[in-house]
C-alpha cells in the first residue's frame, strides 16, 4: 500500500506507486439515512482522466437504487456521491429492489439503508479499525447506552 493522506472528510489510500488507482474511505452525510455509515472506495483513474471519467466501485455493501450489487458506479465522487446517497435516483435504478422500496414505502427504505450501514458500514468493515479488542468491547456498551438516549430523545411520532 503506498501513502495516505486525509482529504477533509475523505481518507485517500494510493494503490501501488502510481496515482492512477487509489481507495477514498467515505464517509456517509449527516443529514440522511448514510449517516454514520463509512465506504471504502475504489478508484481507477483511466489514462484519459480528466477527458474520462474515472470508475469507481464500492469495496463494501451499500443499500442504494442506483449502486447495484456489482457496485461499480462511473463519476466523481467530490459532488456525485454526496449528492447520490442524499438524492437517489429510483426512476433510473441499477438496484431495482432498493428503488422500488424507496418509492413504495420512504420510511422502509431509510429503514434498510441503516441495516446496511450497521451491517457493512462500520469502520471495521473497511480494515479501518482498532486492532485492540478489549476496547472494542467498552466502545459497543457504550454505543448502547448512547442509543437508548437517543431513542429516548426521538419521542417524534
Amino acid at each position: 500500500m503506498g501513502p495516505t493522506w486525509m482529504m477533509s472528510d475523505y481518507k485517500v489510500e494510493m494503490i501501488n506507486d502510481g496515482m492512477q488507482e487509489f481507495y477514498v474511505d467515505f464517509h456517509g452525510p449527516s443529514d440522511g439515512p448514510y449517516h454514520g455509515g463509512v465506504w471504502r472506495i475504489r478508484v481507477e483513474l483511466p489514462d484519459a482522466y480528466p477527458y474520462k471519467s474515472p470508475s469507481i466501485g464500492f469495496v463494501n455493501k451499500i443499500y442504494h437504487p442506483n449502486v447495484d450489487e456489482m457496485s461499480d458506479l462511473v463519476n466523481v465522487f467530490e459532488v456525485f456521491l454526496p449528492q447520490l446517497l442524499l438524492y437517489p435516483n429510483p426512476s433510473d435504478p441499477l438496484n431495482g429492489e432498493a428503488a422500488a422500496l424507496m418509492m413504495r414505502d420512504r420510511a422502509a427504505y431509510e429503514q434498510r439503508v441503516k441495516e446496511y450501514c450497521e451491517k457493512y458500514a462500520k469502520p471495521e468493515d473497511i480494515g479501518a479499525a482498532p486492532e485492540d479488542k478489549s476496547s472494542d468491547e467498552e466502545l459497543s456498551e457504550d454505543e448502547s447506552d448512547s442509543s437508548d438516549e437517543q431513542v429516548v430523545g426521538k419521542a417524534d411520532p
